[in-house]
């Protein structure tokens, strides 16, 4: 029996692009999921278009309050069964095979606590804007490795939907820190990779949306950039003891990620458009 893979779709005023989102986790050549979403009372009709979509797998919850980011991602995956788990952003997309070669990378490999593919970045209207590539090895690779190397150039675990994980990990990362929130995901890569290695798959099996009104807009558009400097600086001190980084590293650190914030900038302006 394929082992059971939990999809989480944590959604708030996500009715435009969420069906695209699901219809692309039911359709994946890997059958033994369950698709779990949590609806932060939106005020749109998110939840009738999932309502709209006749799919055993899917498990709807409304919470009876706006938990916010943190929360809800977190309540998302206190709702899971399966033995691993992927969350996906309600308005990206998984290729069909993603799931297939993420659960794959997890049974043959058990020293492997996450697998993780590339990104494609598009727009609104689905046209390819980039490509967003993992570390640059393949297959099996230290995650302390990754997450120290990617403090000094770029997040190489990226957005939430690049990454699959075991659900046993949760017992001793214990979920999103809500301090954060523009990296919450991000502490979470980290702090999951430093508990072992992680699978690198070289393909781009999900599709990013760059929009200018997401946090990752707000950050690369430099509108919050002071905010997400902060939150890295944050994130940096918290792991430099376990990854070995000293206090000239971790001021380092700090500036590549402001200069990248400024490139991410140039890049919004002259390639993404609302």
């Amino acid at each position: 029996m394929e082992p059971l893979v939990s999809i989480c779709i944590p959604a708030y005023n996500n009715a435009a692009y969420i069906k695209d989102t699901i219809d692309s986790i039911l359709n994946q050549t890997y059958k033994n999921l369950e698709l779990v979403i949590v609806d932060d009372k939106s005020k749109d009709d998110t939840v009738a278009v999932i309502k709209s979509i006749p799919d055993e797998r899917i498990r709807l919850y409304e919470n009876e309050k706006n938990l916010g980011m943190s929360g809800n991602w977190n309540h998302c995956l206190e709702l899971c069964k399966g033995e691993y788990i992927k969350l996906i952003c309600a308005d990206d997309m998984l290729a069909p095979d993603a799931i297939e070669k993420e659960a794959r990378a997890l049974t043959e490999h058990p020293d492997v606590v996450m697998a993780e593919s590339d990104t494609r970045l598009v727009d609104l209207n689905g046209k390819y804007k980039g490509w967003y590539r993992r570390y640059r090895t393949k297959g099996v690779e230290s995650g302390k490795k990754i997450a120290r190397k990617g403090f000094f150039s770029q997040n190489y675990f990226g957005a939430p939907l690049a990454n699959m994980f075991r659900k046993s990990v949760l017992d001793e990362v214990h979920g999103f820190d809500t301090n954060y929130y523009y990296i919450l995901d991000y502490d979470l890569w980290v702090r999951i990779a430093c508990l072992g290695n992680v699978y690198i798959i070289h393909e781009p099996l999900n599709f990013f949306r760059v929009r200018n009104d997401s946090n990752t807009g707000e950050v690369m558009a430099g509108d919050k950039t002071e905010t997400y400097v902060k939150e890295h600086r944050y994130l940096v001190e918290k792991h430099a003891k376990e990854l070995h980084m000293s206090k000239v590293e971790v001021e380092l650190s700090v500036l590549i990620r402001r200069l990248r914030n400024f490139a991410g900038s140039v890049y919004l302006k002259l390639f993404v458009h609302d």
